[in-house]
């Protein structure tokens, strides 16, 4: 189990729960400082712990000032326009910690996939493959998931992975799968859809490369190409079948007299004699 919360140390739960440690401090310790693979873990560990302290100062300038504005909210206007100031004043200051928060965050990551190029390359792959076994037990672990290919979802996902370039991913924080292809192409299956996907056989992920940052690249089984081409045919002949039900049937011939509108005229007034 993770020991380390993630909405108040985001870095250290991030690298506890990549790498599988308990305490990140002591990541290092298997190594020898001359080693490669000390001084990855020790720039590892100093971007975990930098990032903790980087979100720690955001955490805190915001809740300061979420509390400038106060007076005014309980009807205090005398000093309105010195709270208008300090908010302006905290509010660009809260802009430029985020923005070392997120380089602290995009250098944690950088660290942390350095670390795991240096491991032995079994070691990596073992890691990948346990990820993704895990993955796809919750896929089978009895959970109603038959919306995720509902309607016309399953077709969408098999075309976008036979278009190629389509990867499976999970954010780095809260594990949360979604998916890229690098160019924001639209629209984009649902994750679970692929998810469902690949538990079926249809799909599979290339487990030798990192889910958390370039993402596991996502092509089609022997299966997943004839379930396309199964269903690329069969929507032509579904549409032409409904098209079919839904024209109105053509009317015979009728009767000319009948087509006619049919009239009533009132009695002419009856001619004086």
């Amino acid at each position: 189990m993770n020991p380390y919360d993630a909405n108040t140390h985001p870095g250290t739960h991030l690298v506890a729960e990549e790498l599988g440690v308990s305490d990140v401090s002591t990541l290092n310790i298997a190594y020898r400082p001359d080693e490669p693979l000390y001084r990855a873990t020790t720039w590892v560990i100093g971007t975990a712990y930098e990032l903790d302290e980087r979100h720690n100062r955001v955490t805190h300038a915001a809740q300061s000032a979420l509390q400038l504005p106060e007076p005014v909210g309980r009807g205090e206007l005398g000093g309105a326009r010195v709270s208008y100031a300090l908010l302006r004043t905290a509010v660009s200051q809260i802009g430029d910690l985020h923005t070392r928060h997120d380089r602290a965050y995009d250098q944690l990551v950088e660290a942390v996939s350095t670390y795991r190029r240096l491991l032995p390359e079994s070691d990596t792959a073992q890691r990948s493959t346990t990820k993704t076994h895990q993955l796809h037990q919750e896929q089978r672990s009895g959970r109603n998931d038959d919306w995720a290919i509902a309607g016309d979802r399953r077709l969408m996902a098999l075309e976008a992975v036979a278009a190629g370039g389509l990867r499976f991913r999970l954010t780095a924080i809260g594990n949360d799968p979604h998916l890229s292809d690098g160019t924001g192409r639209r629209p984009q299956p649902l994750a679970a859809t692929v998810q469902r996907l690949v538990a079926d056989g249809l799909l599979q992920q290339d487990t030798s490369e990192n889910l958390y940052r370039s993402g596991e690249l996502l092509s089609l089984t022997p299966q997943g190409e004839a379930a396309l081409r199964d269903a690329r045919t069969a929507t032509p002949r579904v549409s032409a079948a409904l098209s079919r039900t839904n024209t109105p049937a053509k009317l015979g011939p009728i009767d000319a007299s009948a087509a006619l509108p049919v009239t009533t005229t009132a009695d002419e007034p009856s001619r004086s004699r």
